[in-house]
């Protein structure tokens, strides 16, 4: 059965190290899987796709990650979620994982009243074709990234859903390599605010679902 945590608002180095922690105790089977909550103050992490030019003018904290994907933001603004889920039971598909965690998030956006697609055909700033891209897209704009990363085929990183309007959230970068400006919020979408507690307590439901 898997374990869930609630951390609160927590630096995203002390995150990363406790994820580090669980992985390593997961694999030696000495800890549970766990499905982690929290959010972030301010920072923008590197993934291992990141390219020069991504990032332009953040001048707040920024993390060279082991994720995939590239440079995005994360902030008070969002919910963040972390899976420390042995992958060795579930086929080793990262593909099959990536998309139970967008499914997730598509059925609590539509719990909300809110269309969106998953791994949709966008085009990267730059390039001149669409090609499909992870996460959670409204139209153009994104609403949920995804990036992960495995160690012994335990999973940590995750995912992130924009759910509150912050004007100073993404400035400075190109978010997973699209352009700036490209990211959309639950309450930009709603045009009021939703509260966290729903949103988070829908999309473990949703997660438990797909991951149990």
């Amino acid at each position: 059965m898997i374990a869930v945590e609630h951390w609160g608002e927590i630096s995203y180095r002390e995150a990363l190290a406790r994820q580090e922690e669980y992985v390593d105790h997961v694999s030696r089977e000495l800890r549970r899987e766990t499905l982690v909550f929290c959010t972030h103050h301010p920072v923008v992490t590197l993934g291992r796709g990141t390219k020069a030019g991504d990032v332009f003018g953040w001048s707040g904290e920024s993390f060279e990650v082991s994720r995939g994907g590239r440079a995005t933001y994360h902030g008070p603004s969002q919910t963040v979620v972390y899976p420390i889920i042995d992958l060795n039971s579930r086929g080793r598909d990262l593909h099959v994982y990536m998309r139970n965690l967008e499914n997730a998030v598509l059925e609590v956006l539509s719990s909300f009243g809110i269309t969106a697609v998953a791994n949709a055909l966008q085009t990267e700033d730059g390039s001149l074709e669409a090609a499909p891209a992870t996460g959670v897209w409204i139209e153009n704009k994104k609403i949920a990234s995804i990036g992960i990363a495995v160690r012994r085929w335990i999973s940590f990183h995750g995912l992130a859903l924009n759910i509150d309007m912050d004007a100073s959230a993404f400035q400075g970068m190109k978010p997973c390599g699209f352009a700036p400006g490209s990211v959309v919020s639950m309450e930009e979408i709603l045009g009021q605010k939703v509260a966290r507690g729903a949103v988070d307590s829908r999309l473990e439901i949703a997660l438990l679902k797909r991951l149990s």
